[in-house]
């Protein structure tokens, strides 16, 4: 279960949404898809087009020559003193690949989706019907997505339980935005809300779900909106990886010359426990993306060295204080007081 905070203005975490979509067609998994806001068909047809073979060399080989043309010009910028510094590795260096590359500036051809199968649940239409079961104290549109879910998966063959005589499949469910007032919950818009357990109840069967199943799950929520603390420390007890995204959309990061090369930060507020009492800690937490002309990645937080003189005093205040937060890499630099005394 990956539970993903929304942005501010739901940019990048849609896009993030995506991604987990279209790498399940790539691969030929199942998909359910189930929204409030926007119709499930509209979401599959905005699906970034995948880079395959030659193309990701390509496009890939483009970024590098871009990346590179970048570096030479701020090595005529750099201070004397930094210049035969080691280089902070932006991006992991091994050279296997690890899933797929989409370009976000094409959608997908429609006919990759005919070899898989998906599933939709549109709440507006949804309502219209008819219960079908008993709401058991909880949200009755939250009520109707688990039936929905339970019904694809033992229908569908990925009831783990159950040994299945076809062949094996994937079923990746993504839900987009929930929590929200679309889904007639009030966490979003009240500090007391009516129920304040439906959310809670509603992950933990679905994680039931998941975890007797062969399916994978992601959820965006605007947990920014939600101003009860305990809901979302429940919230991310019950869920494996816990994200956020944080947008500079709006804020003063915006303007700010240190985050120019960023549009947002990435927190990794939790990673599932694999056969063990407690998580991997990664030695990398200053984690942020940008979006490429192509490509959305995720890289290290690599902050400028020399500060000009066009940064302002507060920028430089703000540095100092982001710099405390982060734990290796960039922020024992920034700091300034344990390797690099001039």
């Amino acid at each position: 279960l990956v539970f993903t905070e929304e942005d501010k203005y739901g940019l990048y975490s849609s896009l993030l949404f995506k991604y987990f979509l279209a790498e399940g067609v790539v691969c030929g998994h199942d998909l359910f898809v189930a929204s409030a806001k926007e119709r499930p068909d509209n979401i599959l047809k905005e699906l970034p087009a995948p880079l395959l073979d030659d193309t990701y060399r390509n496009e890939l080989g483009e970024e590098a020559t871009a990346v590179k043309s970048e570096d030479f010009q701020d090595s005529m910028k750099i201070a004397w003193r930094y210049q035969n510094l080691p280089k902070m590795e932006t991006s992991p260096t091994t050279s296997t690949k690890f899933g797929h590359y989409y370009d976000v500036s094409k959608t997908m051809s429609p006919e990759l989706f005919q070899s898989i199968k998906w599933h939709s649940f549109y709440l507006p239409e949804e309502l219209s019907l008819p219960p079908k079961m008993k709401t058991c104290n909880m949200n009755s549109a939250y009520a109707r997505l688990l039936q929905s879910i339970q019904r694809i998966i033992y229908q569908e063959g990925f009831d783990g339980s159950d040994p299945q005589k076809k062949q094996k499949n994937i079923l990746r469910i993504g839900i987009q935005s929930l929590g929200s007032m679309l889904w007639g919950d009030d966490i979003c818009s009240s500090d007391t809300p009516e129920d304040i357990h439906s959310l809670t109840k509603f992950l933990y069967v679905l994680r039931g779900l998941l975890r007797k199943s062969l399916s994978a799950c992601i959820i965006t929520v605007p947990a920014h909106l939600i101003q009860n603390k305990a809901i979302m420390e429940r919230v991310t007890n019950l869920s494996d990886t816990v994200v956020g995204l944080e947008s500079f959309i709006g804020s003063e990061r915006e303007t700010n010359p240190l985050y120019k090369d960023y549009h947002g930060l990435f927190h990794v507020h939790q990673i599932p426990r694999l056969n063990s009492l407690i998580c991997d800690v990664s030695d990398t937490k200053d984690l942020a993306f940008r979006l490429k002309r192509k490509l959305f990645t995720i890289e290290r937080l690599h902050l400028p060295p020399d500060l000009s003189d066009t940064v302002s005093r507060a920028s430089k205040q703000d540095l100092a204080e982001s710099a405390k937060l982060l734990s290796s890499g960039c922020g024992a630099m920034a700091i300034g007081k344990k390797h690099l005394d001039f």
